[in-house]
């Protein structure tokens, strides 16, 4: 790692005019083969927001980029002082009810393929520190890798890791495609470039990119089960965290994205982006009546680049098993999120007596069939194909949520801060001394096994009462 100092510049007499200029105190430079990188000191932190890893023009295949030139040409410092932007997205019912404020302060562009790194203030030049890149969820059409929610500052302090949060394009931009009228897989295709990005440089800011575990939610959990087998990541990680992810509706498909396609009909490259949220629109309408899958309309699209054909899958993520190592689980009532955004089992599960029956049945049924069904299958198929793998289940219900252990009850354990989750009816009445207590076990945990791939004793005792292990 080479760092660039920022100290006081001087007009003394005798001052080398031909010093180059350095970097305002809060500010860290550094160097890296594309050029030189400005990071801003925040705290116990260093950030570098916002770096382009890749770039491409609308319904196009991402190529590699370098930092942004002046417009002779000439190279200066990139100042990597703003959060990446997000991906043009419709609003979120899931962000504003349960995530209120999750999205303030984002701005959105097509131009999203960038990256945030977050690393010990006090890393030391030479420092090769486990590597976690973070891969957000928010099925395939919502958030953005540096929303407050995903802050990854805690998690940096107390385990001494770098983490690199990525933003990637969603919805009809990353997910649409047939592979003819458009390419399929964009979103996934950013996603792998951002991973050579990160292979090929975060060893200047004391990461070790040999030493490189994704972790993601939801649909980022999905993406990471695909990069597994995607052409081109061999070698770029060495383990995965997958949190909630949607393995259940990630087959079968095709029929579901030629009738998305048929819905489409063929997206100008030059409509407004508001004209094109409202077609995402409709094309998710085509979705619905696929059940299931159609709660995640936008995804991953075998047989298209970089995956391979569906028939193919099980024995590619076979062939990558004794590669990677694989922490993947999932919360005891993942579906219980969305019971009360959707209007017909708000008001069954709301019946005297039988509501809360009808609610467990309901939940408990589809959070197998999406979920923990073939998470069971995956750590199978793993273990049998000479990898290793660990299961988690996790039970906490924080007091006072009305969404119980529900899909996201895990991120305010990892990652986020009191400002970001406090205003969230997600976390309940708990206070956050005690989210805090409870995150600081399982950061814990998913750092352990980004070192060395264990789970430390320490670690798993301080949460036995809310997470289960099939080891």
């Amino acid at each position: 790692m080479t760092e660039l100092h920022a100290s006081p510049t001087s007009d003394a007499p005798g001052a080398e005019a031909s010093a180059p200029p350095m970097s305002p105190p809060d500010e860290r430079g550094f160097e890296t083969a594309l050029g030189t990188i400005l990071a801003k000191v925040d705290g116990p932190v260093v950030r570098a927001l916002g770096i382009p890893y890749a770039r491409a023009g609308r319904f196009e295949v991402p190529v590699p980029t370098g930092l942004p030139t002046e417009a002779d040409g000439t190279a200066t410092p990139y100042r990597a002082l703003r959060r990446a932007p997000a991906s043009p997205q419709r609003p979120s019912r899931v962000l504003e009810a349960v995530l209120e404020g999750a999205g303030e302060g984002m701005v959105d562009s097509e131009d999203c393929q960038a990256l945030s790194i977050t690393m010990p203030a006090d890393v030391q030049p030479g420092e090769a520190l486990p590597v976690m890149v973070w891969i957000h969820g928010g099925a395939y059409v919502t958030g953005a890798g540096d929303l407050d929610v995903y802050d990854p500052i805690n998690l940096v302090v107390e385990q001494r890791v770098v983490v690199v949060s990525v933003t990637y394009r969603l919805g009809i931009l990353g997910f649409l495609g047939d592979g003819e009228a458009l390419p399929a897989n964009l979103g996934l295709l950013d996603l792998v470039l951002a991973l050579r990005w990160i292979h090929e440089h975060i060893a200047a800011f004391g990461g070790d990119p040999g030493l490189v575990t994704l972790f993601g939610q939801s649909a980022g959990a999905d993406a990471i089960a695909h990069l597994m087998i995607s052409d081109g990541t061999a070698g770029l990680f060495r383990r995965v965290i997958l949190q909630s992810a949607p393995l259940g509706i990630s087959s079968g498909r095709a029929k579901m994205a030629s009738a998305m396609m048929r819905a489409a009909g063929a997206p100008d490259r030059d409509t407004p982006v508001g004209e094109l949220m409202a077609l995402e629109e409709r094309v998710e309408r085509a979705a619905r009546r696929f059940g299931l899958r159609g709660g995640m309309a936008f995804g991953t699209q075998y047989g298209h680049a970089p995956l391979p054909a569906e028939g193919d899958r099980d024995a590619a993520w076979r062939e990558a098993a004794s590669h990677i190592d694989v922490l993947i689980g999932s919360t005891t009532e993942e579906t219980r999120l969305y019971v009360p955004l959707i209007p017909v089992f708000a008001r069954l599960t709301a019946m005297p007596l039988v509501g809360v029956p009808i609610r467990r049945a309901l939940v408990g049924a589809t959070t197998h069939l999406t979920y923990t069904r073939d998470a069971k299958a995956f750590i199978e198929r793993h273990r049998a194909s000479g990898g290793r793998a660990t299961r988690y289940e996790l039970s906490w219900a924080p007091p006072g949520s009305p969404y119980g252990a529900s899909h996201v009850t895990d991120l305010p354990l990892l990652l986020g801060t009191e400002r970001a989750w406090s205003r969230t009816a997600l976390i309940g009445t708990s206070s956050w001394s005690e989210v805090d207590r409870r995150g600081r076990f399982l950061r814990q945990m998913w750092a352990d096994f980004a070192r060395d791939g264990s789970l430390a004793a320490d670690a798993t005792a301080g949460v036995s009462d809310m997470v289960t292990l099939d080891r």
